[in-house]
């Protein structure tokens, strides 16, 4: 309005100080006024522009000059058309103007829905992070996500799964609150400028916007939809997830108690069978043994109780790592200080150990370690029951560990080896090289827990454990753990 006003006063000043008279240009300098002002302003003030630079027409440029009377009917003519022309031209800027704005504010709108449909496709499903996007899009001060009933109505079941800080049940009886943006503590109903109802079990309660009791604008209603619709994905997408782990749980939980079942039906039993036949041949009081055959059924007693002992040993081990309650107490070690504890009972003839002197101490467990290394070296000689199985460590060289200095320790034996595609399988539970796989002396090999375990200590210490084929023929298992940091003892 004010350009209305202004603009043609200044075209006539300018064309009066320039010396120019000439009707038609100036009418044409009057006409551009018009169409700014409507491209400005809209149609209002264009027709404002429009008349007020027609009547100055008339009066400084239309004779007689310096009157509003006309003396050639065919000038009044010419204003009439010069008026209705612009006022025409007015209106079509204007609609022009409005549809550009609106075409913005779709666009707007579209870019703002695309975003919300990509943070859901990429994104964790954070209800906080997509309410406070919802709270910015629709400029309101707090938004809050409720499920259930409000005070008087059905209440709706609550979702499944949802975690979030801002839950609780404080502050809207009867209701639960997801998750609230913009406020703390969350929009309470009764506090709420607005309810918005996005199904049958999740409302928004919304502060800031339009005035109590009236509603948001067709644009922001649009909106409101569209959202409502991204949280009920939102919402259905974690009800899904939390479904499925815990399906997974359950298959995993099935698949251990299947194996378990399946080693205590064999691998279990079988040394127990041995203690209770040399048990009952010890008792029995008509048959005379040897002081040689009497050692021998002694040491099959201690044999196979040992071996109860470290298959139990490994199934305690295994549900520890599985149920996360694995702490490792962690100092500095050195590779030596827990062979003496990790080689007991095992065939000293058939390891040699070759660790270089004044290695630097690793960070470790050592209950942990122990139990790692002992496991290892058992397992090779399993698998190599014809070669030796030799024990060898190293540092520095480029040795590293999540951005740390780290040492390695080396199992190497020269049995038969594993194929690249079973490597993985290998430090899966209740996994072996060969189910039926005996060693020479006619012995089981195990319940297939002993690689796991070690896999599951190592990596609760901060290490890797991995496999590599040993060069002319075998397997060599490699423990790297960052070295030791702190104060030696």
């Amino acid at each position: 309005m004010v350009l209305a006003a202004v603009l043609p006063p200044a075209v006539e000043v300018l064309v009066t100080l320039a010396g120019y008279r000439n009707f038609a240009i100036i009418m044409l300098l009057h006409l551009a006024v018009a169409v700014a002002v409507a491209a400005i302003g809209g149609f209002w003030p264009a027709v404002v522009a429009a008349v007020l630079g027609t009547t100055l027409l008339n009066y400084f440029s239309a004779d007689p000059v310096g009157s509003l009377s006309i003396a050639d009917p065919s000038t009044l003519f010419t204003l009439l058309v010069f008026l209705a022309v612009a006022c025409s031209v007015a209106l079509a800027v204007g609609l022009a103007s409005r549809r550009a704005q609106e075409a913005a504010r779709s666009g707007a709108e579209a870019t703002a829905l695309s975003e919300l449909s990509l943070r859901i496709l990429s994104s964790d499903g954070s209800l906080e992070t997509f309410l406070e996007k919802v709270r910015s899009r629709l400029g309101v001060d707090a938004v809050t996500l409720v499920a259930g009933s409000a005070p008087g109505g059905s209440r709706a079941p609550e979702a499944a799964g949802i975690r979030g800080p801002g839950r609780g049940t404080d502050s809207n009886a009867g209701e639960t609150v997801l998750a609230s943006a913009g406020s703390s503590p969350p929009v309470t109903r009764a506090a709420a400028h607005h309810a918005v109802v996005v199904d049958s079990r999740y409302t928004l309660l919304i502060n800031g916007g339009p005035p109590a009791g009236q509603p948001f604008t067709g644009q922001h209603q649009r909106m409101l939809a569209a959202f409502g619709a991204f949280l009920v994905a939102i919402l259905e997408r974690r009800q899904l997830v939390a479904s499925m782990e815990d399906n997974q749980r359950l298959s995993e939980g099935n698949k251990m108690r299947t194996s378990i079942l399946r080693a205590v039906s064999h691998d279990l039993r079988t040394p127990l069978a041995g203690i209770k036949l040399a048990v009952s041949s010890l008792r029995q009081e008509d048959v005379k043994f040897s002081p040689e055959d009497e050692r021998e059924l002694l040491a099959t007693i201690e044999d196979s109780a040992d071996r109860l002992d470290h298959l139990i040993g490994n199934l305690l081990d295994m549900s520890r790592i599985t149920a996360d309650s694995v702490n490792p107490l962690l100092r500095g070690l050195g590779w030596a200080d827990v062979l003496p504890d990790a080689l007991r009972g095992l065939p000293a003839a058939r390891i040699r150990v070759e660790l270089p002197p004044n290695l630097p101490r690793v960070e470790a467990d050592a209950g942990m370690l122990e139990r790692v290394v002992a496991n290892l070296v058992e397992n090779a000689l399993k698998y190599a029951p014809e070669a030796d199985v030799v024990l060898t460590a190293r540092a520095g060289e480029g040795i590293a560990l999540g951005g740390r200095p780290a040492g390695e320790f080396r199992v190497v034996d020269h049995g038969s080896g594993v194929a690249p595609a079973a490597v993985m399988d290998m430090f899966q539970p209740f996994q072996r090289l060969n189910d039926y796989q005996r060693t020479g002396g006619g012995r089981a090999v195990g319940i297939g827990l002993g690689l796991a375990v070690a896999n599951g200590f190592t990596e609760a210490m901060g290490g890797t454990l991995a496999a590599e084929p040993t060069p002319g023929g075998g397997l060599t298992m490699v423990v790297t753990l960052p070295l030791w940091e702190g104060p030696l003892p």
